[in-house]
């Protein structure tokens, strides 16, 4: 694999209007290595009872990696009901084929203070261990920027990882908005498993007032240093994928969402001075 070539992946967030089938026939024409589904879109897999096995299928029919679902919610409150939220979407993760289960934390202000936070994460860690292990799957741990989160720093989320000797399920999501947010400057590529790729444009906001409403496609008036971050990454010696994640209603509007798409592509790999994108080897 090239040391400077970025290997682009397609969250189901980039055109949620799609069915997976067309999700995946737009992921599969615009050529990128792999593609995350969800379990929090309306009438769409997994949500209107899709079968992963049907989910696995068309991704097979279409060579396309499922990275990941995204995701299990405030997956460090850990309570029965999580447990049990926990094992059904692991449990769909390895029937379709998916290799990682996103874990996005608390992000409404509860579970901040220093210590309780720190344990909540170990907890949860420590129950999803053993599930993942027997299903396969990894775990991609998400921290969020927003000062509401109770899990902002990729630095704690490592430190509890490396503490419970788990290296091995877990890994990091890097995502180029969240890490902006958070003002964390370390990228613990080592730790990295996917990145999530989104710009904001608007001029008018504050670093503080953005919100994933905000967040479009990669292009020239990103304030968030999408092309620095990837470059660094790439530097550190990521070899794994970077997976577009825009929220915005303007973006899943979109008359031409494969040319769209199409177009930020060509935008990173000219900043990042990358000649073109290519397949993830299988």
């Amino acid at each position: 694999m090239s040391a400077t070539t970025p290997f682009f992946a397609l969250n189901h967030m980039s055109a949620p209007q799609l069915s997976i089938t067309d999700f995946f026939d737009l992921a599969a024409d615009l050529g990128v290595g792999g593609v995350e589904i969800r379990n929090d879109l309306a009438g769409n897999a997994i949500e209107d009872g899709t079968s992963p096995v049907a989910v696995r299928q068309a991704a097979e029919a279409r060579d396309l990696r499922i990275l990941s679902i995204n995701a299990l919610q405030r997956f460090n409150d850990w309570t029965p009901e999580r447990a049990a939220e926990a094992e059904a979407l692991i449990a769909y993760a390895g029937a379709c084929g998916a290799e990682a289960l996103v874990l996005v934390p608390v992000n409404d202000g509860s579970g901040r203070a220093n210590g309780e936070r720190q344990a909540n994460l170990r907890i949860a860690l420590k129950a999803l261990r053993p599930v993942l292990e027997a299903a396969g799957i990894i775990g991609l741990v998400e921290p969020l920027g927003f000062e509401s989160c109770s899990l902002r720093s990729k630095s704690e989320a490592v430190e509890a990882i490396v503490a419970l000797g788990a290296e091995d399920r877990f890994r990091l999501v890097h995502d180029t908005f969240h890490h902006c947010l958070a003002g964390e400057e370390t990228l613990f590529v080592a730790h990295t498993g996917l990145v999530h790729i989104s710009s904001v444009d608007d001029a008018s906001i504050s670093l503080r007032e953005m919100r994933d409403g905000h967040r479009v496609l990669v292009g020239d008036h990103d304030r968030l240093g999408n092309a620095e971050q990837i470059s660094a990454l790439l530097e550190g010696g990521y070899r794994g994928l970077f997976s577009f994640e825009p929220f915005s209603d303007s973006v899943h509007r979109a008359a031409d969402p494969r040319g769209a798409l199409r177009d930020s592509m060509a935008h990173i790999l000219e900043k990042t001075g990358i000649e073109k994108a290519a397949r993830v080897p299988a």
